[in-house]
């Protein structure tokens, strides 16, 4: 029951800060006249911030205050957002999306990743953060009709306050479920409280000095970063390949379901399978599936078998990134090694939008975006696979 709470929220958490920005931004362009690139850059700001939060956040829930942290954010989260719907001027557009950005780290995968590796100590955690990822999967499938149909109906300020809405009532569902006391990793008094603080900062700085660490950082970063400027960019691709929206929007919602499909033949069949393997056939399969967008135009079968494809890819990879810490780093201090590589990653994923868009106007086309977006994919597949041979149980290792 504990992870399905973590993984409904992530749908509530993605579907209304993440897959609905697109959308949304495309109505602000119209209503506003703001430039994508000046958009964009709201985005990155964002994006940044949630980097830059990653850590502390991570430290924080190793310490055992998820509870707070979560619902907080949830709580702010709609405040912004209500405010993001009266904005009439770029500098608040900004402002907002910064605060938004930050709060993501506080919601979003990692933080619910280290909120359950707590809960059920990391070495455990493995079904339940599939759990959490299956649930997960139908934020876009969820959310981008959802948006596109309120935009319809009521414009998309009001869509703003309505998608508010659901970060409020998941706050409160945050503060009546999280409970730290009930935590795997609860220490009972201060001494244990320190040698267990102590305990987290060794393990970091151990990691710090290894292989593996670096290149899982390198390997996670590329992705965010591909993943980042292909999702944020994705509903323009699309139009470019010559599909109406209507076709666009159909071929994005089924990225959920592909996701959870990939998630769930894995739960089933693959339960077992070494980490580091699936990981390096998943990271491997990432260029071929970019590569397979870059053909001028493109029927809507075949850019839904792709989609499919690439959702299938990305779903069980994000399993692997929720369990590549304690499998290839440490059982121990999840919340602030996972951040470590978050921040990084975040910063990624915000640089690469703002960038995909200033490639985009050199010449108005997608095509060198798409390159650009496989080259990261490249250099993903490659990082994983030495953080995979060097993290190997006969290879020299950390101390754990």
């Amino acid at each position: 029951m504990f992870p399905a709470i973590l993984g409904i929220g992530q749908i509530c958490s993605w579907g209304t800060l993440f897959y609905s920005f697109p959308l949304i931004v495309i109505e602000m362009e119209k209503s506003l006249g703001w430039s994508k690139a000046d958009l964009y850059a709201g985005a990155t700001l964002g994006l940044i911030a949630t980097a830059f939060m990653s850590y502390p956040v991570g430290v924080g829930i190793d310490r055992g205050f998820g509870k707070w942290i979560m619902s907080a954010a949830s709580f702010l989260a709609a405040l912004l957002l209500a405010w993001w719907s009266v904005t009439q001027s770029m500098p608040s557009y900004y402002i907002i999306c910064t605060l938004l950005g930050a709060l993501q780290a506080c919601v979003f995968y990692e933080a619910a990743f280290a909120v359950l590796a707590r809960r059920v100590g990391a070495a455990n955690a493995r079904p339940g953060l599939t759990q959490i990822t299956l649930w997960a999967g139908f934020a876009s499938t969820v959310f981008v009709p959802v948006t596109g149909t309120l935009i319809a109906l009521f414009e998309w300020r009001t869509t703003l306050l309505i998608l508010g809405l659901f970060n409020l009532v998941y706050g409160m569902i945050y503060l009546k479920v999280l409970d730290p006391a009930k935590d795997h990793d609860h220490a009972q008094d201060v001494c244990a409280k320190a040698e267990q603080i102590k305990r987290n900062k060794e393990i970091v700085r151990n990691n710090l000095r290894s292989a593996p660490f670096w290149f899982l950082l390198v390997s996670l970063t590329a992705f965010a970063g591909a993943f980042s400027g292909f999702t944020y960019h994705l509903y323009p691709i699309l139009q470019g390949k010559g599909l109406s929206d209507g076709d666009v929007i159909f071929a994005i919602s089924l990225l959920g379901p592909a996701q959870v499909a990939g998630r769930f033949v894995i739960s089933l069949f693959a339960r077992d399978m070494p980490l580091r393997l699936l990981g390096s056939v998943m990271v491997g399969m990432l260029p071929i599936t970019f590569a397979l967008l870059y053909p001028l135009q493109l029927g809507i079968g075949y850019v839904v078998a792709v989609i499919c494809l690439y959702g299938l890819v990305n779903g069980i990879f994000t399993i692997v990134r929720s369990f590549a810490v304690p499998d290839m780093l440490s059982p121990h201090a999840y919340g602030a090694l996972n951040g470590l590589i978050t921040l990084t990653a975040n910063l990624a994923r915000a640089i690469t939008p703002l960038a995909a868009a200033w490639i985009w106007q050199i010449n108005d086309s997608y095509q060198p975006v798409i390159l650009a977006i496989i080259s990261l994919s490249l250099a993903s597949m490659l990082t994983f696979w030495a953080a995979a041979w060097t993290s190997r149980p006969s290879a020299r290792s950390i101390s754990r």
